[in-house]
């Protein structure tokens, strides 16, 4: 039967890596962020409060249709972050910072609720949990030029409120992986028990966690 399975972490968690290395061994088809022509977006970056609303509903219409295409296709597929962290993470982000005023932030709010509820929602959710500096080492490490500057304070604002959201989330079943424990770059036995844990939770296991002794077994 096939699966729709969605990636879900902050800034440089380590999802696009993740999913790779997931299809490889499952032989199924990844899905990453959709690269779109944003028409907002450097009016957004010069001026936030006023185009951030304009920018989050390009977003969000975006990536709703590329989940609804998932969850129609003919074979199991993984997802590169999900249409949840839009709404929850990014626009809510935004909303807190002043940059969608209230009323707009509402209007949002209640469109996104209104298609969420229709939206099949995905088999599983892997949740990528990773305190911030070991973010700020993996961002170091890419060596991104945009994400260069980035702030541990805005990483640990999005870790709050990723918190939030798993900590309510509902829709499906979720599995969240200790990131900084598990390093399933440098350890394939990490990914290996990443993709053992996967599986029980597609087969219906109630309580999937990782215990310590299994990540420490895991690295040698």
């Amino acid at each position: 039967m096939k699966k729709f399975v969605a990636v879900a972490g902050n800034i440089g968690v380590g999802k696009s890596t993740l999913v790779e290395m997931l299809c490889k061994k499952l032989d199924w088809e990844p899905f990453y962020e959709p690269v779109a022509e944003n028409p907002y977006l450097s009016d957004f970056y010069e001026d936030m409060p006023t185009w951030s609303f304009h920018s989050q509903i390009f977003f969000l219409s975006h990536r709703l249709r590329s989940h609804n295409d998932l969850a129609n296709h003919p074979t199991s597929v993984i997802q590169d972050r999900s249409v949840y962290e839009d709404a929850e993470i990014f626009a809510q982000n935004l909303a807190r910072q002043g940059h969608i005023q209230p009323r707009d932030y509402q209007t949002y709010r209640e469109l996104y609720e209104a298609v969420i509820d229709i939206l099949p929602p995905p088999d599983l959710v892997i949740y990528l949990r990773a305190s911030v500096p070991t973010l700020l080492r993996r961002i170091e490490r890419r060596g991104r030029d945009y994400e260069s500057e980035m702030e541990a304070d805005y990483l640990a604002g999005l870790n709050e409120l990723y918190e939030s959201w798993i900590a309510n989330f509902t829709l499906c079943p979720v599995l969240t992986v200790p990131a900084d424990s598990l390093d399933y770059v440098a350890h394939r036995g990490h990914l290996n028990l990443v993709t053992a844990k996967v599986n029980e939770m597609l087969t219906g296991k109630e309580e999937v966690v990782f215990a310590p002794d299994e990540v420490a077994r895991a690295a040698d």
